[in-house]
């Protein structure tokens, strides 16, 4: 097999981290195939070849200018990063993507690079994803396109977007894993000393992101709390003694403070707590729901079919291949592994 050709585009107020992210990733894969067949060759290009300078005010130089000619040799991925140059249309890049886009063997975007790729009408009809603050926006301005606001990265087809700046690298991983194994992309991610790899599904916001943090003491220390003593006694009544209010009382300022219920809160710690002990243990399904504070197995499956759309075992089966206990009950998830 030939080497695999990357194009990454590169424009004025690009975020450096979806440029440098991906690119590390694939260079990386590279380096371990030293050159055999199969590997990559990366390449950045803007529309005139000129150098761009980054959102963060740093200057990169690209190997070239855009491909103009519409039947040049097309890359086998094709990767739009995205960037705060994405809030105003360029309508010669746009007309660039629609020629050459869809020529690419595989289509990316990394950030609100999803809102490049939808403007030259590469979107429409499929599911994609974008950093979360402008999920609202892309669906808004692109009808057409089905945004999923929640995954860090989405596959639908030869087409794959991922949510903000850091989850580019996630998805390259999955690429990378995808075209040349679990060996080279594992070998990749020690080297970037990152996780190979967050599932695509797993949700942008931790629990703690998700919810704002309160504004009074008090409350902040009961999240903090939560997240310390994911099996502790967490209900109302006893993180309401915690905080030296009374149960009706500390329910509503909660709520107020964090934009969610205590339970809702305790729900999410409790569901990406058991979700990383099973990425990264060994530890069966009834030890995690202990450590988790579930009080039984069921309990726990319930609670992630709930958020997830996967039991446990299934979680486990799909995202550490072979260390999934035998026996549990699994549901199909509903956001497929790409």
């Amino acid at each position: 097999m030939e080497q695999r050709t990357v194009l990454v585009v590169l424009f004025d107020d690009v975020q450096s981290l979806d440029v440098t992210g991906p690119v590390e990733v694939f260079t990386g894969a590279a380096r371990c195939l030293d050159g055999a067949d199969g590997g990559y060759v990366v390449r950045t290009a803007s529309l005139d070849g000129a150098p761009v300078r980054t959102s963060s005010g740093l200057t990169l130089v690209p190997d070239g200018a855009l491909p103009a000619a519409p039947d040049a040799p097309a890359p086998d991925t094709l990767l739009v990063p995205g960037g705060m140059g994405t809030r105003s249309p360029d309508p010669e890049l746009t007309g660039w993507l629609r020629v050459h886009g869809p020529r690419a063997r595989r289509l990316v975007s990394v950030c609100t690079g999803a809102v490049r790729l939808a403007e030259a009408g590469l979107l429409e009809g499929r599911r994609a994803t974008t950093h979360w603050a402008y999920c609202a926006k892309l669906a808004k301005d692109h009808p057409g396109v089905d945004v999923d606001p929640d995954p860090i990265y989405v596959r639908d087809g030869h087409v794959a977007t991922s949510a903000g700046v850091t989850a580019g690298i996630d998805l390259a991983l999955a690429l990378v894993e995808e075209d040349l194994g679990r060996a080279v992309a594992l070998t990749v991610a020690r080297h970037l000393v990152v996780f190979l790899r967050r599932p695509g599904n797993q949700a942008q916001f931790s629990a703690q992101l998700s919810a704002q943090t309160a504004r009074r003491e008090p409350l902040r220390d009961v999240q903090q709390w939560i997240t310390e003593h994911p099996a502790g006694d967490l209900s109302v009544d006893a993180l309401a003694a915690r905080a030296r209010l009374s149960p009706r009382h500390f329910a509503r300022a909660f709520q107020a403070e964090t934009g969610l219920t205590p339970g809702k809160y305790v729900e999410r710690v409790r569901v990406e707590h058991a979700r990383r002990l099973l990425e990264d243990t060994s530890d069966g399904v009834e030890e995690v729901s202990r450590a988790c504070g579930y009080g039984t197995p069921e309990a726990m499956r319930r609670a992630f079919v709930k958020a997830l759309g996967a039991a446990p075992a299934e979680y486990r089966r799909r995202f550490r291949p072979g260390t999934a206990p035998t026996g549990t009950t699994t549901t199909s998830p509903t956001h497929p592994h790409p």
